[in-house]
């Protein structure tokens, strides 16, 4: 292998306060590794933030603080954030990654899940529809992903989490 295949993987987690990059990378032997750059852009933002002190083989846990977004331990809201790895030559070694974080939505869709009575093994009729509906709407969350992190349909994909987000909110939540 004569270059540098960048990779990173962006795990979902439910942490609202924090996000997870590790590099999954694999780095050519035939090249050195120098000027290792993270940049990212959050939702609703036009610049990045770059994060410079990361090596080969990194696991960096992100919170509002890195982005510029408050302090640590103040959530990070969901949306797009675009991700971009890079080392030298910046402009010519690099992967970018739109990524959807769903933490506030999936906390809140768990919560909904707890917060229904089950009084028995097999739902009854009523309860079935309301599992009917989470799962649509989860299905809608999953769709949302898709759309921004493998068909980059960014406006596309917000307006399907969007949709799932205000089906979701219509549950009643005791615990939320």
């Amino acid at each position: 292998m004569e270059q540098h295949r960048l990779g990173l993987h962006i795990p979902d987690i439910l942490n609202q306060c924090v996000m997870k990059i590790e590099d999954v990378s694999d780095y050519s032997d035939l090249m050195t590794i120098d000027c290792e750059l993270l940049q990212i852009t959050p939702p609703g933002f036009t610049f990045a933030v770059h994060l410079r002190d990361i090596t080969e083989g990194f696991t960096k846990i992100i919170n509002a603080e890195d982005l510029e977004l408050g302090i640590a331990g103040d959530p990070l809201p969901d949306g797009v954030y675009v991700i971009r790895y890079s080392v030298s030559p910046n402009d010519k070694v690099y992967v970018e990654y739109n990524y959807l974080r769903t933490s506030v939505f999936l906390d809140k869709y768990h919560a909904v899940l707890c917060d229904l009575e089950l009084a028995s093994c097999e739902p009854e009729r009523e309860m079935k529809e309301k599992f009917k509906e989470l799962r649509d709407i989860k299905m809608m969350l999953d769709a949302a992903k898709a759309k921004v992190e493998v068909c980059h349909y960014i406006t596309e994909g917000m307006d399907l989490y969007n949709y799932a987000l205000k089906l979701l909110n219509k549950f009643e939540c005791k615990n939320c």
